[in-house]
């Protein structure tokens, strides 16, 4: 009875809903206020067209209570024969109600400088505050590039894999397509070639930000039919190459598989973590709809059986092939010494995860010695089957796939690696793929570390 009621409490613990989007959104508008600005647009100029535009929007989001809005300009507060590449300023802050402030001071700003982009970005990494619970968004508006000899590609993606804001969108005006190439390394890239287009642009960029967007993933076996599941599913952001979102697929009862929230601002790489995975790239959700996204990963079963096998169960060895072939010299047991002919070799090392050393030079007479850290043991304990694994997260922020978590087994122990882990896991019972729960764990050489997936 009292096992019962654990496991019920276990289920009860793991589906509640383990990822989804903040529940509010900040929006920066980083403003051009350079002096090509004034340039005849239309009827009107760039900077008159563009500040009764942007107050427009900003007047229309008034009724929208879990949205922040906030407005920086650069190139407005020095000539541009001064050539201040510091020219950029927060002239209004994040705050509730803030519209009509931004509205006028949009009224005030006059064309004058230069266009520090990457000096501004890094600047406005500042303007958004710590509290937790928002998505953050920059919409950048502008009519030229870079002149103050930044980085503003570096400065986007740095930002971002800080988690300090999202892929940025930038409008801009009367540019062209042609300037799309030097923009995409910063964010998502708009032509506004006249003022109805800049309008557009606008409102898709708000409408990509704010808009409930779903998407479900439908799993194609060999006959391409949506059959397969329970295996591990990345959306990895395609920008910062980093883990985005991770979810156990699920089918319910009729075999239809259910749907996730996702961000629409992020592009996409799909991976299905079969082995080998299977990639889909450059993934782009319609904003405001469900997505039903489908790839072909059909998988079958292989049994590999030894006599004797546990003799080797505590045994590491290493494959060695010759640099740059993929045919294999040899399987070298660890700690013994193997004679080879004079050359570089690639070592892979079978520990958990495995291990690579590329371009090893043999010598003449020579001994080249490959040394690994002792491994730490990793206790999982878990009082309800489920599906699940385990990736190792480098210091970039990628992860890698390195073990599958038995179905049934309540309590796993492994010998891995030194280094960051992740651990994605769904009970076998949650109704659903959004239940999926996310643990770290750090592994250090000679020490034991006890994960509990759900107590």
């Amino acid at each position: 009875m009292i096992l019962l009621l654990l496991l019920l409490a276990g289920l009860g613990h793991a589906q509640e809903v383990q990822q989804q989007l903040p529940d509010k959104t900040r929006i920066l508008f980083l403003l051009d206020g350079s002096g090509s600005m004034l340039a005849g647009w239309g009827d009107t100029n760039r900077i008159t067209a563009a500040k009764e535009l942007l107050g427009d929007l900003v007047d229309s989001l008034k009724a929208n209570p879990k949205l922040d809005l906030a407005l920086r300009v650069y190139g407005h507060l020095y000539r541009r024969s001064s050539q201040n590449c510091k020219d950029t300023r927060l002239e209004v802050g994040f705050g509730k109600n803030n519209h009509n402030q931004i509205i006028n001071e949009l009224k005030t700003i006059e064309p004058k400088g230069t266009t520090p982009i990457a000096y501004s970005l890094e600047q406005a990494a500042n303007d958004f505050p710590s509290t937790a619970g928002y998505r953050n968004i920059v919409i950048i508006i502008t009519d030229g590039i870079e002149s103050c000899d930044g980085d503003p590609c570096a400065v986007s993606l740095a930002l971002q894999k800080r988690g300090i804001f999202l892929k940025p969108f930038i409008i801009g005006i009367g540019m062209g397509q042609d300037f799309k190439e030097q923009f995409k390394c910063i964010g998502e890239y708009y032509d506004a070639k006249d003022i109805s287009s800049f309008q557009k642009a606008l409102a898709k960029a708000v409408s990509t930000s704010l808009d409930k967007t779903t998407a479900s993933i439908e799993l194609l076996d060999i006959n391409k039919r949506p059959r397969e599941t329970n295996v591990n599913v990345s959306f990895i952001n395609n920008f910062t190459k980093e883990p985005a979102f991770d979810f156990v697929h699920y089918r319910d009862p009729q075999g239809r598989p259910d749907s996730v929230q996702l961000d629409p601002v992020l592009t996409y790489d799909v991976v299905v973590n079969t082995l080998p995975p299977v990639i889909k790239r450059n993934v782009n959700l319609i904003p405001g709809k469900h997505n039903v996204i489908t790839i072909s990963s059909p998988q079958g079963k292989l049994s590999i059986k030894q006599k004797s096998a546990s003799t080797y169960q505590n045994g590491v060895r290493a494959i060695i092939r010759e640099r740059g072939k993929t045919a294999i010299v040899n399987i070298h047991d660890i700690n013994t010494q193997q004679q080879y002919l004079v050359g570089k070799y690639d070592v892979e090392v079978l520990t958990t995860p495995r291990r690579h050393f590329r371009n090893v030079e043999i010598n003449q007479d020579q001994t080249t010695t490959l040394t690994l850290p002792d491994p730490g043991l990793l206790n999982l304990y878990n009082n309800a089957p489920g599906y699940g694994s385990i990736y190792e997260i480098d210091e970039s922020g990628r992860q890698e796939w390195v073990y599958d978590l038995a179905h049934d087994q309540s309590r796993i122990s492994l010998a891995l690696q030194p280094g960051t882990y992740k651990i994605v896991f769904r009970v076998d019972k949650a109704p659903g793929s959004k239940y999926t729960a996310i643990k770290t764990v750090t592994i250090e050489s000679g020490r034991s570390a006890v994960v509990k997936l759900f107590n």
